[in-house]
């Protein structure tokens, strides 16, 4: 693993980490959406692309189960480093 790699977080501690993930407007691009993840105290931990997670998570337009997916996809995909911000 090169030094660059991305660690994530064990599940388990994402889901106490996490308390919400919004689908927001990108604020430099109108056009583009992100899924910005907050903590319990309010404090934005990162965010992800809205495109991406849908294709990565395998979301087709319309997915009744679209939510679920796109919590686990991003628990599962928490950088370590939303620790130190």
């Amino acid at each position: 693993m090169s030094e660059d790699a991305v660690r994530f977080l064990p599940y388990d501690e994402a889901v106490r980490l996490v308390a919400a993930i919004q689908e927001e407007e990108d604020l430099d691009d109108p056009d583009h959406r992100i899924l910005t993840v907050y903590s319990h105290q309010d404090k934005e931990l990162c965010w992800y692309d809205f495109d991406e997670v849908m294709r990565d998570a395998g979301i087709r337009q319309n997915d009744p189960a679209a939510k679920e997916k796109v919590t686990d996809y991003i628990m599962h995909h928490l950088p370590d480093w939303v620790l130190e911000s």
